[in-house]
């Protein structure tokens, strides 16, 4: 069995290899694609609301603690259960998430993940189920956990049938795989085990998988280590994803892709996902996530953008009311240096449609819950609102407005400060196709503004304003 190191590596200091396009944003390139088969209803979901373990995966590997000594014990579940249930239960936030770095370990004649270090996935769901609240596995159905002999159920293959063995052509034939053993989409057996595969978690309780490292299955390159595997090809990853979108619907199973090169202007990703990273990992979190790291530069494949603002805005013409969620990863306020920064970061994913994934601990979140927990703003999470930017270019201003509508008719609207400095925003309304006077109300300091037709604001460094619009 692997040990999944979700790479502080991955996504922290390395050197980039490309540099941004200061005029036009560089995009991922487009390839030929097979035809793809259509899974109908699987953008129905809002964005989850949801706590993860990944800050103390995250601060325990910082510190030196090896992947394989790691582990959250029954009592430390316990005591999150116990504090989310309490503190963010109420608000809207219902389901608690594994993560990578634990070792994952099969220990049942299924060949599935049974265990997440020390806690068996059984007892974690019954745990959270008594509370009143759901479970998240971050897990891969293209990972081999079990043993080569192991059948794949419902079929006469094993899961030695399942790695390559030529089925494809792949694309650094002189590569050995890092880390996982793959599925291979187009070998005998393949459907059926990530068929198996999500029947097994729906059968634990499971609602939600989070799944990682799809670019090294495409392409098997990775822009901060260079090539890391076999790379299975476009076409094979696309079947893989339509084969995972299939079973997720058929099981009820929400599905988070992460780490994707998004080919095709995320063609694959936002037909098959009901969510897609576009960032790369939180790390240690702070401005430097949310805004700073490679501000305004973009990547021609994962991460395409370093920090959730500009990935927000680059790739906002994938998402929208019943189309594929944007995720900005966690979030862990208690690693900002100002309030005005942990109101930003928590607006932007909101604005966005994106999740609000806390991952600050009961240790370490201080007096910061009640950022989490305003509810005028989670009021847009709950009506599936999803936000634009004015403009898309990440070198652009403009992109630090956001607006959108609600689905009783009131508009939202968001005015961000990235810089380092206040900074005065003026907005007509009817720049942004909103016409007339409109009733205004502060959502951060639930205050009624009275009736206007445009907006004028101080926002103080890496800070926001958002209001909302009313007749």
């Amino acid at each position: 069995m692997k040990k999944m190191n979700i790479l502080a590596i991955a996504l922290g200091a390395s050197i980039m290899a490309s540099c941004a396009d200061e005029i036009e944003m560089r995009r991922p390139p487009v390839y030929e694609m097979p035809e793809l088969p259509v899974v109908e209803g699987i953008h129905s979901y809002k964005a989850p609301l949801y706590w993860s373990i990944y800050e103390y995966c995250y601060t325990q590997e910082q510190s030196g603690v090896a992947n394989s000594d790691m582990d959250f014990n029954e009592a430390q579940w316990d005591e999150v259960i116990d504090w989310v249930a309490t503190e963010l239960k109420p608000y809207g936030y219902d389901m608690v998430c594994t993560d990578g770095f634990i070792p994952m370990e099969s220990k049942d004649e299924s060949g599935y993940m049974t265990h997440y270090g020390s806690m068996p996935l059984k007892e974690l769901v019954a745990k959270c189920k008594a509370k009143g609240l759901k479970v998240g596995v971050y897990d891969n159905p293209l990972w081999i956990h079990g043993p080569r002999e192991t059948k794949v159920e419902g079929t006469d293959y094993i899961f030695g049938n399942l790695y390559y063995n030529g089925s494809v052509d792949i694309m650094n034939p002189s590569a050995e795989n890092m880390w996982f053993n793959w599925v291979v989409a187009e070998n005998p057996g393949a459907r059926e085990y990530i068929d198996g595969f999500f029947k097994h978690y729906a059968e634990l309780g499971i609602d939600y998988i989070r799944m990682d490292f799809l670019s090294w299955y495409e392409d098997g390159k990775d822009r901060n280590i260079g090539v890391v595997g076999h790379g299975y090809g476009h076409a094979s990853y696309a079947r893989a994803l339509s084969y995972i979108a299939e079973s997720a619907k058929k099981y009820g199973i929400f599905t988070s892709l992460v780490m994707p090169h998004l080919y095709n202007d995320a063609e694959v990703e936002a037909l098959y996902g009901n969510m897609v990273r576009i960032v790369s990992d939180t790390a240690g979190g702070g401005w430097w996530h949310c805004s700073a790291y490679d501000r305004g530069m973009s990547y021609s494949n994962w991460p395409n953008c370093m920090n959730m603002f500009d990935g927000f805005t680059y790739w906002s013409h994938i998402a929208g009311r019943d189309k594929v969620i944007l995720d900005g990863d966690f979030i862990r306020l208690n690693t900002f240096s100002s309030d005005a920064e942990r109101e930003t970061v928590v607006s932007l994913q909101l604005m966005a449609g994106g999740p609000v994934t806390v991952s600050d601990q009961p240790s370490t979140i201080g007096n910061n819950v009640h950022f989490y927990t305003n509810t005028e703003m989670l009021a847009l999470n709950a009506d599936h609102f999803v936000g634009k930017p004015l403009s898309d270019k990440l070198n652009d201003p403009d992109n630090q407005i956001w607006y959108g509508q609600m689905s009783n008719g009131d508009y939202v609207i968001g005015l961000f400060n990235r810089d380092d400095s206040a900074r005065s925003i003026n907005v007509e309304f009817s720049d942004l196709g909103i016409a007339g006077s409109w009733n205004v109300r502060d959502l951060w300091k639930h205050e009624d503004e009275g009736t206007a037709s445009s907006i004028s604001a101080t926002i103080p460094a890496h800070g926001c304003k958002i209001i909302k619009l009313s007749k």
